[in-house]
């Protein structure tokens, strides 16, 4: 990022969609707004086109899985909905929720309701597994086609194309989000608790990262996987794992650190740099090398609202940030 003043916020587009924000994503030319009432926004330079993607229910998850975005809602239904506007149905399970969900850029989604994980791949073939509990989390390996489940006490990674039983990862309580590392040597996920937990995979090693004075609802790697930035505390937490041990006996680093709780992390596609949301609404540009801190988003007349999305396009120009309360920002990057 070229040197530039410590605020931003000039280079900001700021809109309102008036409606609680679930997640917005970069989709292809299209930004898509995920709104919690079932809805789905597709903005362009020229239009906004409002699809009715679970009418009459909530939407409980949303991805972007390349050009497409997939959301589960608590009608029980998973969607595909593309960038012409063209809904989907993958699926339905009345009167059950969508827990979770993810994807693969080659078209494979997965989806969990209760303890039953879907696994659709490329050519639309569905395998289903059972986990020992509810599934929270979900996320697939970025080498072959192994998904890994969060449920109670731990994870599962599941091969969904052989027969064998999913391999489990221990660890007591109740884990949430999961996530493997870049290189897929590292699966981590949330907890109920204020903590991460982590797995080595090449031999199981736990890893505990502790300390957070509230839950960790969002995770981010490092384009080079080498650091994984986590909110759940009034700064950015970021975990170094460029070793084999990961973050294993060392502190991490933190960033940002301000008088209120960051909600979303989202890393530079390129670079060193994270963008970090908060819980009073204000988004601010970290560089991870020396701190410095830049300005994206201030809020100063006491209209707070937590930032609930917080995404990079894959250049890394364009930064889209939304608000519970419905506010949205696009900041483009100077040239």
């Amino acid at each position: 990022m070229a040197p530039s003043p410590n605020s931003l916020t000039q280079n900001v587009v700021l809109g309102e969609i008036g409606e609680a924000l679930v997640d917005a994503f970069f989709v292809g030319p299209l930004i898509a707004f995920v709104l919690n009432e079932g809805q789905i926004l597709l903005r362009d330079d020229a239009q906004t086109r409002r699809i009715d993607a679970h009418p009459g229910a909530g939407i409980l998850a949303a991805r972007r899985i390349g050009k497409v975005i997939l959301t589960g809602g608590d009608d029980g239904r998973v969607v595909r909905t593309t960038t012409a506007g063209v809904t989907e149905e993958i699926s339905a399970h009345k009167g059950r929720w969508i827990d979770a969900l993810t994807g693969r850029e080659d078209g494979a989604f997965a989806w969990s309701t209760g303890k039953t994980v879907y696994c659709r791949d490329a050519k639309g073939a569905v395998k289903t597994v059972d986990a020992p509990s509810t599934v929270r989390g979900l996320a697939f390996a970025p080498k072959g086609y192994r998904l890994a489940m969060a449920h109670y006490n731990g994870a599962s990674l599941w091969f969904p194309n052989t027969a064998a039983e999913p391999e489990r990862c221990e660890w007591k309580g109740s884990h949430l989000d999961i996530s493997f590392s870049p290189d897929g040597r590292f699966l981590i996920t949330t907890m109920q608790e204020n903590d991460l937990h982590g797995w080595r995979l090449s031999d199981k090693g736990n890893m505990r990262m502790s300390g957070y004075p509230s839950k960790v609802r969002s995770l981010s790697w490092s384009h080079d996987g080498q650091w994984l930035a986590t909110s759940g505390a009034n700064a950015c937490v970021v975990w170094p794992f460029k070793d084999k041990d990961g973050p294993m006996n060392k502190a991490p680093q933190e960033c940002g650190a301000r008088n209120a709780n960051v909600s979303r992390v989202a890393f530079h596609p390129r670079d060193p740099i994270v963008a970090i949301g908060y819980e009073d609404g204000w988004v601010l540009l970290v560089r991870l090398a020396d701190g410095a801190e830049i300005v994206v988003h201030a809020v100063r007349d006491g209209a707070e609202s937590a930032v609930t999305a917080l995404t990079w396009d894959d250049a890394g120009q364009r930064l889209l940030f939304g608000l519970e309360n419905g506010v949205t920002g696009l900041l483009n990057l100077p040239a």
